[in-house]
């Protein structure tokens, strides 16, 4: 749809960040349109594994994930549905004793944000949860850590938005940027013009190519985590299970399916489409069995993926630019942005109209790969 439109802020991505965003800054009263290639969530944000996790994330990541896991527990009066959050807790699963021995790291270091953690050992594990398998060296477990659909966030994040006053609109490719007179004139495929004051960069994998628009570099490559579903089971599995190190991830669903992740898929960024890879699945699904030998009778029936941003050091970009005034980012989660979103969204919006927020960034900020300056001399 061609025309121009005039508006405080523009948001680039409909993702859950881009969409929580939307509707922290409807909720303060302020205009805002927010700009989606595709359809709202139909990227990495809906097709993501749903955890729900602070557990094993980098320590930078905790401020924020604190304050997203409160967040969860009140989901039905930010948009008027529990998104299907449940506190199942998270299992962390050590394979080995350097595992092992990664986990009690975390649990020291996570304590001083005041995250507590229950370690086990081999048999104390198996005794606990007698459905996993033989081999392991020890785990951790977070108890108030859990599980979400991914699939009714997003929308129910664009809903409430929409309802509260922010413009949503999809199918609108941005693919142009300026400096305008009041700040940036964006340029959709469609012929749409948006000038805005504020540009919040929520272009998940394509959102290293919006900042390249305004000559702001940051580093990021386009991923999609490899996923599939299992036929119903009985149920068993309550908590969210993880490896320690690089392997897989599983959550049984209270109607019995399991979803499990692990791996990537193919992705082709120009046309917005990735797909699964059968080899993937197959790699997951032996590290699977192993964990929970049940499983090995399971049908698997349906595979998919989704496409996300990682960054070099695995760690977000949130927060203000260090090259462009006035424009924020907040992309390249690396697989693990779905907990942190609605906070992300939440941040971004006190950080543009207050200048503050109570919730910490550092390790976080794009500053962190600006080039530095040459010492004099």
């Amino acid at each position: 749809m061609s025309g121009r439109l005039a508006t405080e802020v523009a948001i680039v991505g409909g993702g859950l960040v881009g969409c929580s965003a939307a509707l922290h800054f409807a909720h303060r009263k302020v205009p805002c349109v927010l700009l989606e290639a595709g359809r709202c969530g139909s990227q990495a944000s809906g097709v993501n594994f749903g955890g729900v996790r602070r557990q094993g994330r980098a320590l930078a990541e905790l401020p924020l994930a604190e304050r997203a896991r409160r967040m969860w527990s009140r989901m039905d009066r930010l948009v008027g549905h529990d998104c299907e959050f449940r506190p199942t807790g998270h299992l962390r699963l050590a394979r080995d004793e350097r595992e092992m021995a990664e986990l009690e790291r975390w649990a020291k270091e996570a304590a001083r944000f005041g995250i507590a953690v229950e370690l086990s050992g081999a048999a104390a594990l198996r005794a606990r949860w007698p459905w996993l398998g033989a081999g392991l060296a020890g785990g951790s477990f977070c108890p108030d850590d859990g599980q979400a659909n991914p699939r009714l966030a997003c929308p129910l994040f664009r809903r409430a938005a929409a309802a509260a006053g922010a413009e949503i609109r999809e199918g609108e490719r941005v693919h142009a940027i300026e400096r305008g007179p009041r700040g940036f004139v964006l340029g959709t495929e469609k012929g749409l013009e948006i000038e805005a004051r504020v540009l919040v960069n929520a272009a998940g994998a394509w959102g290293s190519a919006i900042a390249a628009l305004l000559g702001d570099e940051l580093p990021s490559e386009a991923i999609a985590p490899n996923m599939a579903v299992s036929e119903p089971l009985p149920f068993r599995i309550e908590p969210g299970l993880g490896t320690a190190g690089p392997g897989v991830y599983l959550r049984q669903l209270p109607s019995g399916s399991v979803i499990f992740g692990g791996g990537r898929g193919v992705v082709d960024l120009a046309r917005m489409r990735c797909r699964p890879l059968l080899e993937s699945t197959l790699a997951t699904l032996a590290q699977v069995c192993a964990i929970v030998p049940e499983l090995a009778r399971a049908l698997v029936i349906r595979s998919w993926a989704g496409i996300e941003g990682k960054t070099p050091d695995d760690l977000p970009v949130i927060g203000a630019s260090a090259k462009v005034r006035d424009l924020w980012h907040a992309f390249g989660f690396s697989g693990h942005g779905f907990m942190l979103a609605p906070a992300v969204g939440a941040v971004i919006v006190e950080l543009v109209l207050d200048g503050h927020s109570p919730t910490s960034l550092k390790g976080l900020e794009p500053v962190r790969f600006a080039e530095p300056v040459p010492a004099p001399g």
